[in-house]
């Protein structure tokens, strides 16, 4: 673009920075926040600041807080004997919003030694099972494997959520670890 555009052009790629956010769509958000309906920009721009400043880590299962602990962890009706262990806040938002989950959350951020004794602290309040609802793949199975072996000592049961073909999908269209998996996890009708 030509540099009389220059704030336009920073903005179109501040929006591609944005994950699935191409060139094309950003172009568009920024065209429509600038010439359309400035108020929507000012609106997301305010958002952004107020979400920047105040969202957090919990302090207990690393989900997304605006206080020091957040509201799954501070609800006491909540099931406190199984623990769901995810990859990023990200899932427990999914898990949430569609009320999948009663229990407990983790989030797995790293496998740094600070995280993996926070687990085992939790674990030893009371866990009775740790269900896995992290990406099926094989560096996954290894994490899994890992954190199964340091929770061993807590005589806790192990679940992972169940894999394999997706409903309405055909099999040519199925990778092979998905296929591979559903076989070997298949269920007796």
């Amino acid at each position: 673009m030509r540099s009389s555009l220059e704030k336009f052009s920073r903005l179109v790629d501040a929006l591609q920075e944005l994950p699935t956010i191409g060139k094309k769509s950003a172009t568009r958000l920024a065209y429509y926040m600038v010439m359309q309906d400035s108020y929507v920009g000012l609106r997301i721009s305010h958002a952004i600041e107020e979400a920047l400043g105040c969202l957090k880590k919990c302090a207990v299962c690393g989900g997304m807080s605006e206080d020091e602990l957040c509201f799954i962890c501070c609800d006491e009706s909540r099931d406190s004997h199984t623990l769901c262990i995810v990859e990023n806040a990200k899932d427990i938002l999914l898990l949430e919003e569609n009320g999948l989950f009663d229990g407990k959350y983790f989030v797995l951020d790293s496998l740094e030694e600070l995280s993996i004794y926070h687990l085992e602290e939790m674990v030893k309040n009371g866990i009775e099972e740790v269900i896995f609802a992290i990406t099926p793949s094989i560096s996954n199975d290894a994490v899994i494997m890992y954190i199964e072996d340091k929770l061993a000592p807590f005589n806790v049961n192990f679940s992972k959520i169940a894999q394999g073909v997706p409903t309405g999908v055909s099999l040519e269209n199925i990778d092979i670890l998905s296929l591979t998996r559903a076989l070997e996890d298949r269920v007796k009708v």
